[in-house]
């Protein structure tokens, strides 16, 4: 009898970075490149966090101080790398060529932008003056920070245990109930997905970052990239709406990791800091 042929790979490391979008994978290399350096606070790395921050709430082309900056090249290099890989393949179809396509692929590189520039300048902003933690991590949906920040919590370690002086099990798990949420907090992230157009979205996200950097709360910014490129597309927008709303109500897991810096307790998540952009709540 003929042996039986090996199964077929899961997909090669090329395949698997194929399905991936664009933003996800420069948001990736951009803070997986630049937040261990900030953390140990190399030059390079602080100098360029520093601009990124500034560009936070400005376009990312339509502002020249935006120009070079390592994202948006990260950006290009990755569609080149896709346009080559796809090129290889079948080569270039004619109707890559028409006006159509054109038209097509400038808006979604417009919209890929502006996902990436966001979420990386909203991560620079979030990492400001944070050494001894990432504010980008993998897991830490924008629902799930919310949350832990509405039950006036921070880090990403309960401050109480289910023995000792937090209280039992179930008056731990009564107190995280979504009824019990700060309803400041809540406001503000019902404002995030009432956002009419990608600036105001923009405005009411860094607004969030900034309550969760106090609290020293991470997300996951390779996710949030993905989600604003959706976003942008009005009939996936609902897509993005739900899953935020989803991950606000998923009941999560005390994390096994230790804070680095040893500090506990509540943060009253009622207690806005002075950034409290009091003129953006108008409905504009």
């Amino acid at each position: 009898m003929a042996p039986t042929p090996p199964a077929p790979p899961n997909g090669t490391d090329t395949d698997r970075r194929a399905a991936l979008s664009l933003p996800r994978q420069a948001v990736a290399r951009t803070i997986g490149r630049l937040q261990s350096g900030y953390q140990r606070n190399v030059p390079w790395a602080v100098a360029s966090v520093a601009r990124l921050r500034r560009e936070a709430g400005r376009d990312a082309h339509v502002s020249p101080t935006a120009w070079g900056l390592d994202h948006l090249e990260t950006l290009a290099e990755l569609r080149e790398e896709r346009r080559t890989a796809d090129g290889g393949k079948d080569g270039v179809s004619p109707a890559y060529f028409s006006s159509l396509a054109y038209r097509s692929r400038q808006e979604q590189e417009r919209r890929e932008d502006t996902a990436v520039h966001v979420a990386v300048t909203l991560w620079a902003l979030h990492q400001q003056s944070l050494r001894d933690e990432p504010m980008h991590l993998t897991g830490w949906s924008l629902g799930r920070s919310v949350r832990r920040l509405a039950h006036g919590q921070t880090g990403i370690r309960d401050s109480g245990s289910a023995t000792g002086d937090g209280g039992t099990a179930d008056e731990i798990r009564a107190e995280e109930r979504v009824e019990n949420a700060s309803e400041t907090v809540r406001r503000r992230f019902v404002r995030i997905g009432a956002a009419s157009d990608t600036d105001v979205l923009a405005t009411r996200l860094r607004e969030m970052v900034l309550l969760l950097r106090s609290a020293r709360i991470p997300l996951d910014y390779t996710l949030l990239a993905d989600q604003l490129l959706l976003w942008q597309d009005e009939n996936r927008r609902d897509d993005v709406r739900r899953a935020w709303g989803q991950d606000f109500h998923r009941r999560y897991g005390s994390s096994r990791r230790a804070r680095t810096d040893g500090v506990g307790g509540a943060l009253d998540p009622d207690i806005v800091p002075v950034e409290d952009f009091e003129a953006a709540d108008a409905d504009s």
